[in-house]
């Protein structure tokens, strides 16, 4: 049973940062891309970074910038530093990755259950 479970997420006041963290556990094979997406209420979620096993990254336009996300591949860990945050980025985020597990074959998208960030005025 593969699990994502994030950290990090709270209240921040506008120019702050977070550091948001996701860790995939379980009989894990291999993780491709990993990743972080948010959905601000009343909008559809939206891709905030991406990185892929290798490294590569993408951010989307938002937050170019601002935000950095990186992995440590031993740890299957993938972590978002959010940094001079604005009201709106305010949104659950939510962990994702492309995970190989038994009994699949290939990778199939997981995801966490979501942390809250605020930011205020």
């Amino acid at each position: 049973q593969v699990q994502l479970v994030e950290s990090g997420g709270g209240l921040v006041q506008s120019g702050g940062s977070l550091r948001l963290s996701c860790v995939a556990s379980g009989s894990i094979v291999s993780i491709g891309d990993m990743g972080w997406y948010r959905q601000a209420a009343g909008k559809e979620r939206e891709l905030v970074a991406s990185i892929s096993s290798g490294g590569t990254t993408n951010y989307g336009d938002s937050v170019k910038g601002r935000f950095t996300i990186s992995r440590d591949n031993a740890k299957n860990t993938v972590v978002l530093q959010m940094n001079n945050l604005k009201p709106e980025d305010t949104a659950v985020f939510y962990c994702n990755a492309t995970i190989s597990a038994p009994p699949l074959r290939g990778h199939r998208a997981y995801w966490g259950k979501g942390v809250l960030v605020t930011v205020s005025s």
